[in-house]
């Protein structure tokens, strides 16, 4: 969990904000308590949805049936506003990791062990079977979507990812609803979505689970739905009934799957909530959950602000499937960014309560339809200079400033932003020797390392870093450094040149690897790492990125 940020909300409807949990293609999820002290996730839909009476029709229609589910294995529906300026929707808590976060290579584990994939399947079928039993389907059954809890596992989001699907915004660039890799394939060809298309998504989430890689790979989204399509999965796991179980699951006609009751029945003869009640989750994870809980225990909202605002863009925006500032990389089959994006925030303001103002004109587009321009929009939900910024490697001078030419909207004001660094961004190609260089990079510094930046000298998220570090010789390449913003839509990757290197710091070139991409910056620019502890300091010399920091921990 986040904290929250400049320009993000305290209060969402009657609850009281702790923290940010996360962000994706359908909205941002926050975690908050109710008046009565009942912790909730509050999942708040991207602004854009807000535009369309069809979108709001459904987000109603779909959450007042996710609220009959009430299943077990489920996070149920506690409450939900789709008349909100954008609209919102209240969960339970599920105070644990979720699958895609504890299992991999950047989980806590490699793969679940058998006896917890049993559970997790049976609870999962469970689940579904309840769900189908009210004529309802999930359509994004995916690690993301499933939480891993003492108590259980459960499915989450529920009444969202349906609501999106048929919409204006969504079908006039074509995109479907669903995760690559975990989509059935008659989902991806437009033939249909019922139960059977929740099992074969189901199937790829317990090989994901049991093997720790998802049983289709590709390049490139459209790689990956080509593989879901034609080719059979990959599951590395021995012959036995759990492995058979998956296989069926993930048949190509959906009449050849098994229903989600007989999957929980294969795997748990007696029923999941026996093998829960004798301890399902491995030590490793029980750990990380009780952390996780002690942590929640200490949580207390942010104080009501004294005033709140809405947050001008400093020019219109266009409103339409989600763009680089609001999308999220796996929810879409369509990944193209959006042609514009709105220009940032004139002044972050401290977190406020959620304020949206939308005004809009239909204009006639190239395809005779209908498209929504010259829309003014305001939210106090993320910090919208944030939003569009990668760090190290996003053009930060897409914001306005007193020596851009945006014009800063309304009135014509520019940013307020604090100025760039005076620092050269075009570091001097003779490389330095500082006292105790040495001739190959320490131990210290070789592998895989992840950790939160922030820019503007701390003012703004950026977003995550990677840097990934080999042994290399003055001059050569040492890995990459790779930025991904806030939302997950975005990455852009420097190649890290090496030029020199002590006990105490590695100092690199970094070199844009697509100069193309006009979301990120093009000049070189100096990065330093710097041991801290079992840590690495990372610092990027580059104004145009907003000078990033972060502090770096070891995943691989």
């Amino acid at each position: 969990m986040q904290p929250l940020e400049a320009g993000e909300p305290t209060t969402i409807g009657p609850y009281r904000l702790l923290g940010r949990l996360g962000a994706g293609g359908m909205g941002r999820v926050y975690l908050g308590r109710s008046a009565g002290g009942r912790t909730v996730a509050v999942k708040v839909v991207h602004p854009h949805f807000a535009l369309d009476e069809e979108f709001r029709a459904r987000f109603r229609r779909e959450v007042e049936a996710a609220r009959r589910v009430g299943a077990a294995w489920t996070a149920p529906v506690l409450d939900a506003d789709a008349d909100a300026s954008v609209p919102w929707v209240a969960t339970g808590y599920v105070a644990g990791p979720s699958l895609s976060e504890a299992v991999g290579e950047r989980g806590a584990l490699r793969v679940l062990p058998d006896h917890s994939v049993r559970v997790l399947g049976a609870g999962l079928g469970e689940a579904l079977a309840a769900v189908h039993a009210l004529g309802l389907v999930h359509r994004d059954v995916k690690p993301s979507n499933v939480l891993l809890a003492l108590d259980g596992p459960r499915l989450i989001d529920f009444g969202i990812a349906r609501a999106t699907d048929g919409t204006a915004s969504l079908t006039s660039t074509g995109v479907s609803i669903g995760s690559p890799g975990y989509m059935a394939p008659e989902q991806i060809l437009g033939k249909g979505v019922t139960g059977a298309s929740d099992v074969f998504s189901l199937g790829a989430v317990l090989a994901y689970a049991a093997t720790g890689s998802a049983p289709f790979t590709g390049d490139s989204s459209a790689a990956l739905l080509y593989q879901v399509v034609h080719t059979e999965p990959e599951v590395a796991l021995p012959g036995g009934d759990l492995r058979e179980v998956i296989l069926d699951c993930l048949a190509k006609e959906p009449s050849a799957r098994p229903a989600p009751a007989e999957v929980a029945r294969r795997l748990a003869p007696g029923g999941a909530a026996g093998l829960v009640a004798a301890g399902w989750l491995p030590g490793p994870l029980v750990e990380q959950v009780s952390r996780s809980a002690v942590r929640l225990l200490d949580l207390e909202p942010s104080p009501a602000p004294e005033a709140s605002g809405p947050v001008p863009f400093s020019k219109p925006g266009v409103f339409g499937p989600p763009d680089p500032t609001y999308g999220a990389p796996a929810v879409h089959a369509s990944e193209e960014p959006a042609d514009r994006q709105p220009a940032a925030a004139e002044t972050a303001p401290p977190p406020g309560k959620l304020s949206v103002s939308v005004s809009a004109a239909t204009t006639q587009g190239d395809n005779g339809r209908g498209r929504k321009v010259s829309c003014t929009l305001a939210l106090a939900v993320a910090s919208a200079v944030a939003a569009v910024t990668l760090g190290s490697v996003l053009v930060f001078n897409m914001l306005p400033d007193n020596n851009g030419d945006n014009d800063g909207g309304a009135g014509g004001k520019q940013s307020s932003r604090p100025p760039a660094a005076t620092q050269s961004s075009s570091p001097s190609a003779e490389p330095s020797t500082p006292d105790g260089a040495l001739s190959e990079i320490p131990e210290r510094y070789l592998g895989t390392w992840q950790g939160k930046a922030q820019a503007l000298g701390g003012l703004l998220p950026a977003g995550t870093v990677e840097v990934k570090v080999k042994q290399a010789d003055v001059g050569k390449q040492l890995g990459t450094a790779s930025m991904t913003d806030e939302l997950g839509a975005s990455t852009c990757t420097d190649i890290l040149i090496l030029q020199s290197v002590t006990d105490k710091e590695l100092i690199a070139v970094g070199k844009a690897k697509n100069k193309k991409d006009a979301r990120c910056t093009k000049n070189d620019h100096i990065v330093r790492l710097t041991p801290v502890g079992d840590d690495l300091q990372y610092s990027s010399e580059n104004p145009d990125g907003g000078d990033p920091s972060a502090r770096l921990s070891k995943v691989g």
